[in-house]
């Protein structure tokens, strides 16, 4: 290719074959810069790699998803060769070819009962048209303009099937070539099923809605999932968690680059002020008092305005819960499964989540406050609404020492 080549390669405790695989694409690709993107190795996987030839890049264990686009970040601009770090073969024919042309292995390797791969192609298929033969395939050579359209990566597994989207809605070229290469495969074993069904998870929500967060990643957004909580809640307690869920939902899909009521309100038309007025209706609609629904609008704007860092938003719900329990006790399961996937990075809440939680605990502190009581939560939340809106809530957790340190508890 004319332009300059960039080999990435993501690794994690790859310290048995991270080396070799360095130095057949250094033989490979003299020219090319090899960047090995170390997603949180336990080994000797860094060192390995460095010694082979290759610049590293080392990340908290995130994902592949992830550790590639981080990665990618650091590496010069070019065309771009993903390569997994097991991988034996020559990829040269792979950059003679198409925007994002995709390796095919001529012989299948181990493998299991291919569910996760005809979920993968049923999934391309549906949202491009594109007929994917491998659309698991960790082997890509991208243009420049390739590397444009489809970075930052889906997180996880979930990348190789997101990028081939990607590149056929941005109405770039899209080819797979069929090559003798070879790989370590996964067997019909505990650990080879497991990795599959990460593989087949991954690949779902990579396909579902995505948002980018605070560092650039390109993340699931999941927090819709709050909507299916509440068991023991009431009934209509459920039903205003769901519509607001829902409102949230359509911000997070369709909101512009607007930030805060204001620049909401400036805009005049636009899916955060369908959410500014829808919220307070269906809160009005479920508790049938002005008071009442005023309490949990506020809540539910207030851990949105929270939702800016991982887990962020979670542990402000988990600790309100704790105080007004009610229907935040039925909604805490969901919340603790959620944790450990926003605080590492793998998933978001988006306004769907964090607005639902908040309303939650709205609900719960309507029914445990006294009327003087629910008064002096709302001017409490009216003030943390104006200092979010004046100057951001979360530089206000971070300046604080005490905060601080319990914002940051968890995450890599």
């Amino acid at each position: 290719m004319a332009e300059p080549l960039v080999v990435l390669i993501a690794a994690r405790d790859e310290e048995a074959r991270i080396g070799q695989t360095v130095e057949a694409l250094r033989a490979a690709f003299p020219e090319a810069e090899i960047v090995v993107a170390d997603d949180g190795s336990r080994d000797s996987t860094a060192a390995a790699a460095r010694r082979a030839g290759a610049r590293v890049v080392r990340l908290p264990r995130l994902g592949k998803g992830q550790a590639l686009t981080l990665a990618e970040r650091e590496a010069p601009s070019g065309a771009l060769l993903l390569c997994d770090a097991d991988l034996e073969g020559d990829l040269a024919p792979l950059l003679d070819g198409a925007d994002l042309s995709i390796a095919t292995f001529a012989e299948r390797q181990g493998g299991g009962f291919g569910i996760a791969k005809r979920a993968a192609r049923a999934l391309v298929r549906t949202l491009s048209g594109f007929e994917a033969r491998e659309p698991l395939s960790g082997q890509r050579a991208l243009s420049p303009a390739a590397r444009e359209a489809c970075f930052p990566l889906a997180p996880g597994f979930g990348c190789e099937v997101r990028m081939t989207i990607d590149a056929v809605r941005a109405g770039l070229q899209v080819e797979e070539r069929e090559l003798p290469l070879r790989h370590r495969a996964t067997g019909r074993d505990a650990g080879g099923f497991a990795h599959r069904g990460r593989q087949l998870l991954d690949a779902v929500l990579a396909c579902g809605p995505i948002a980018i967060n605070h560092r650039g990643l390109r993340l699931p957004l999941v927090g819709a999932l709050v909507a299916l909580g509440g068991g023991k809640a009431p009934a209509r307690v459920r039903a205003g968690v769901a519509a607001i869920a829902l409102l949230g939902l359509a911000d997070d899909l369709w909101s512009g680059p607007e930030r805060g009521f204001r620049a909401h309100v400036a805009k005049g038309s636009s899916t955060g002020v369908a959410k500014a007025v829808g919220i307070p209706l269906v809160a009005l609609a479920t508790t049938r008092s002005l008071r009442k629904a005023t309490l949990v609008a506020l809540a539910a704007n207030v851990l949105n305005q929270l939702d800016t860092r991982p887990g962020r938003a979670l542990k402000a719900f988990l600790a309100g819960a704790a105080l007004v329990r009610g229907p935040a006790k039925s909604y805490a399961p969901i919340a603790v499964l959620l944790a450990p996937y926003d605080l590492g990075e793998m998933t978001m809440l988006g306004d769907a989540g964090a607005n639902a939680l908040g309303a939650v605990l709205g609900f719960g502190s309507v029914g445990k406050l006294t009327a003087r009581g629910q008064l002096f939560a709302i001017a409490a939340l009216a003030g943390l609404t104006a200092a979010g809106e004046a100057r951001s809530l979360g530089e206000l957790i971070e300046r604080t020492p005490v905060l601080s340190r319990l914002d940051r508890l968890g995450r890599p």
